[in-house]
């Protein structure tokens, strides 16, 4: 697969007609306790300056586990700045904590768009992308963000269909892509009945698989059982669990908070509900979550929209998605996140949107290059003109399950590619509670 940045310059040619180079940012803690980088002596004009917000702390901390780790690897990449609009530029980032709390990511929004920020990336389920989005949105701030389905995002956002956003951008998946990744392992692990149990809280996450998944599940013959719209932090499924027993599902999905399913599904396992496979959404995405669960993580089945398997590679320097990995264990020590892949190419794609730009500083034309970016980078072949509305782009999620591992305690084996062949499966798709 080639990476080719947007407007058909090959990799080798961006290298060297740009002189890649990093940040101006001092020697003090990527996440530091005001929540800033900087440090620079070039003028104002000469730096572009990138807000980053995300969970890094909060029940949402494990999707910002690798922050620091994309952020100095990020520095590193464009070391020596870029030449962009005719000037040599360097980069600031600015690292903003929204402590899981989507009240806070508005504040921390408005504090970097009144610091001056260039352009906004963000991470990490609607309560972080859905209000930094509408602060950008409202202040005519470029942005792009996430891990959130876009319907959550859209929808969520009261976005108008064929229209879009002049300023926020999204790249993930939709409602569509998760039937696609999970019903062909609901097919293939045969189950005596069509009905499956959803835990769905009342949030903008589980509504938008309420409204979405549900109808295509019942669709495609499947009868999903609603265990009603709980509010997050709930401490007793019973009541949840009770009717997913007496409906006799055997296949089982969520979207939960990942505190409140670990309690959940201790308390299933205690109860009795044993489905034969359950594939989760939100949560499960990371090695923290199937360490907290320990054995009863073992083949819990998931969305995998990046991996060390995935064949995709960086457009700033041609690192592949299993050295980003293998750099993050070897300088961390710690396990991969498919997180890695989606926060580096934020940064892609913000670098590709300044670029771009005959004027990196006007933010309505870094804007409408986000719009009509088209690129292939560390997440794959992203084109935010051809989405299911203008400006998100559509990843396509393979199947995984957790599984004991032999370097870390668990790991994830890819078991269906079904809806993105170039992954290879790595395992056969066994039950989750055999």
């Amino acid at each position: 697969m080639t990476s080719t940045p947007t407007g058909g310059m090959s990799r080798r040619g961006l290298l060297k007609s740009a002189g890649l180079g990093a940040a101006a940012l001092g020697t003090m803690p990527l996440l530091s306790a005001c929540g800033g980088l900087k440090g620079s002596s070039s003028s104002a004009a000469d730096v572009l300056r990138i807000g980053y917000v995300s969970p890094q702390t909060g029940p949402l901390a494990s999707f910002a586990a690798a922050d620091n780790f994309i952020v100095s690897t990020i520095q590193d990449a464009v070391a020596k700045g870029l030449t962009i609009g005719g000037k040599k530029r360097k980069f600031e980032i600015v690292v903003k904590d929204t402590q899981s709390d989507p009240n806070r990511a508005t504040e921390v929004t408005r504090a970097l768009i009144n610091d001056g920020v260039d352009l906004i990336v963000g991470s990490s389920t609607p309560d972080t992308t859905n209000p930094v989005a509408d602060q950008c949105e409202a202040n005519g701030v470029p942005n792009v963000t996430t891990i959130a389905p876009w319907e959550a995002w859209f929808h969520g956002r009261n976005g108008k269909e064929g229209e879009g956003f002049k300023y926020t951008t999204l790249f993930f998946f939709g409602m569509e892509q998760f039937a696609d990744c999970f019903f062909p392992m609901w097919d293939r692990i045969g189950v005596s009945n069509k009905n499956v149990a959803a835990l769905w809280p009342n949030d903008t996450d589980a509504n938008a698989f309420r409204n979405g998944l549900g109808p295509m599940m019942k669709s495609k013959g499947w009868n999903p059982i609603d265990g009603g719209a709980y509010e997050d932090g709930a401490s007793d499924f019973t009541a949840q669990i009770t009717k997913f027993k007496n409906s006799g599902a055997e296949l089982f999905t969520c979207t939960p908070i990942p505190p409140d399913f670990q309690t959940f599904w201790k308390q299933a396992q205690q109860q009795g509900f044993h489905p034969k496979l359950a594939t989760v959404a939100k949560v499960m995405l990371f090695p923290t979550e199937a360490e907290a669960l320990g054995k009863l993580s073992n083949n819990i089945a998931t969305d995998i929209w990046w991996s060390p398997q995935h064949p995709y590679k960086s457009v700033l320097d041609g690192t592949t998605a299993k050295q980003l990995a293998d750099n993050y264990a070897t300088k961390t020590g710690k396990q991969w996140t498919q997180a890695l892949g989606s926060i580096y190419s934020l940064f892609e794609i913000a670098i590709q949107a300044f670029k771009d730009a005959d004027d990196p500083k006007d933010k309505d034309e870094v804007a409408k290059n986000l719009r009509e970016m088209k690129i292939n980078c560390m997440s794959g072949d992203l084109d935010f003109t051809n989405g299911p509305e203008p400006g998100i782009a559509i990843q396509h999620p393979v199947g995984g399950q957790w599984r004991p591992g032999k370097k870390f305690p668990w790991d994830v084996v890819i078991v269906d590619n079904t809806p993105n062949p170039a992954v290879p499966v790595g395992g056969d798709l066994e039950p989750t509670n055999a």
